[in-house]
């Protein structure tokens, strides 16, 4: 996946805005963290990844799930987007937009996705 296909991903969830976090392209939604793309390892930060589902997924796929120490002890993982699944990206995004969006603009995704 590119930056350019990464950002088309994230931009396609009704709401979410472009920020900057760390000096990186960040996005967010309803003033909430969404994702962003971390420039110094091309990997994007993708949250609501619990420990055990994190440690499974950098051992199924190391190339590319890893995580540094700042991420260690949040439940979050990274993702190199070079190698990262465009589906599993959108997976992720979902989870998290059910979590942080509105209820109505859940339920009108929902709508218009099914």
């Amino acid at each position: 996946m590119t930056p350019e296909e990464m950002d088309a991903i994230v931009m396609a969830f009704p709401g979410v805005e472009k920020a900057m976090s760390y000096g990186s392209p960040a996005y967010k939604l309803n003033g909430k963290f969404f994702t962003r793309l971390r420039r110094d390892d091309q990997s994007v930060v993708i949250v609501d990844v619990g420990f055990d589902e994190r440690e499974m997924l950098m051992e199924a796929e190391p190339g590319t799930f890893h995580i540094t120490p700042h991420y260690k002890d949040y439940p979050s993982v990274l993702a190199r987007i070079e190698t990262l699944h465009p589906g599993s990206f959108r997976n992720f995004l979902e989870r998290r937009f059910r979590k942080v969006a509105k209820k109505t603009a859940v339920k009108a995704w929902e709508a218009a996705n099914a």
